[in-house]
């Protein structure tokens, strides 16, 4: 049974004419009536009586053009939601995220993309980024945001936006008096930081550079969320290095102050390598779009770089 039939089917129904009908759907009558007959012969009954004035339906006729209009409907239904699903306007992304980007990036990305896109359905899954490679490659998740760098040859990654480390530092140290610092100045100050395990590509990019400065932070206390660290800071526990947009979280009793020549970390996006489809598409479009307007919150990041 073809959907060109049905339409046929429906056109007659409702002029009541095969000359008319076979107008409306732009074929010569006799291939409208060779399809209206090839209907009946596959039904197994009339559809239709015919008489020289006037085509009218059977009882079976008028229940079979019930089901065929909702049969069209659900065709072109389905045929939209594919064209849109091609254009990455439907379907669902399930993304992976380190869990500081909440509180920079991937809030406004999800916001935009669910303004832009209704139909797409967004889930978040807060994972390391170990975790986040693992998922990905099993399928779990479509799209991962981390921190660089991801060197397993089966995904690929695309750097959204670079961030600066900054100081947070106590409100009543010291330091906090000064406009800028230097990683130097930093050196005998106790801090407070990830366990090395918890998030291993920052860390050894923070230790890296300290140890080119000459010395080798002495952490007093450790955390597994940036808000328990800043948290630990404003305490007077320890300094903290963190990325450049925690500042938003604007806590009380901790400032922020830039450093001079502070490592850039990158924050990327990972997928599986060879995945091509309009709704990833979508998502690394509108991460970009809307990531520059965040690097411009904090205008020291400028000078930073």
């Amino acid at each position: 049974m073809e959907l060109r039939h049905l339409r046929h089917f429906i056109a007659l129904a409702e002029e009541g004419h095969f000359g008319r009908a076979a107008e409306r759907v732009y074929v010569v009558q006799q291939a409208l009536s060779s399809s209206v007959r090839r209907l009946e012969d596959e039904v197994g009954v009339p559809l239709v009586t015919r008489s020289t004035r006037r085509v009218e339906l059977t009882p079976a006729g008028r229940e079979f053009l019930a089901g065929a209009r909702e049969t069209l409907t659900l065709a072109e239904q389905t045929l939209e939601r594919t064209r849109r699903a091609a254009r990455g306007e439907v379907g669902h992304l399930t993304v992976g995220f380190v869990g500081g980007l909440v509180f920079g990036g991937l809030p406004e990305i999800v916001r935009v993309l669910r303004e832009r896109s209704p139909d797409v359905g967004v889930e978040l899954r807060e994972l390391s980024a170990a975790e986040q490679e693992a998922a990905l490659r099993s399928g779990q998740i479509d799209v991962g945001l981390m921190l660089l760098p991801v060197r397993d040859p089966a995904l690929e990654a695309r750097a959204l936006w670079r961030e600066p480390l900054v100081a947070a530092l106590p409100a009543a140290h010291p330091l906090a008096g000064r406009e800028r610092l230097h990683i130097h100045d930093l050196a005998g100050e106790d801090f407070v930081f990830f366990p090395r395990h918890q998030r291993a590509t920052y860390f050894d990019q923070v230790m890296r550079w300290c140890a080119e400065a000459g010395f080798s932070p002495r952490v007093v206390q450790e955390g597994l969320e940036v808000p328990t660290l800043l948290s630990l800071v404003s305490a007077e526990v320890g300094m903290f290095l963190p990325i450049s947009f925690f500042q938003r979280l604007g806590m009380q009793g901790v400032v922020y102050r830039p450093l001079e020549g502070a490592p850039l970390i990158d924050i990327v996006a990972v997928w599986r390598r060879g995945r091509k489809d309009a709704l990833l598409d979508e998502f690394l479009g509108v991460a970009a779009e809307v990531l520059g307007p965040i690097r411009e919150e904090f205008p020291q990041k400028a000078k930073a770089k």
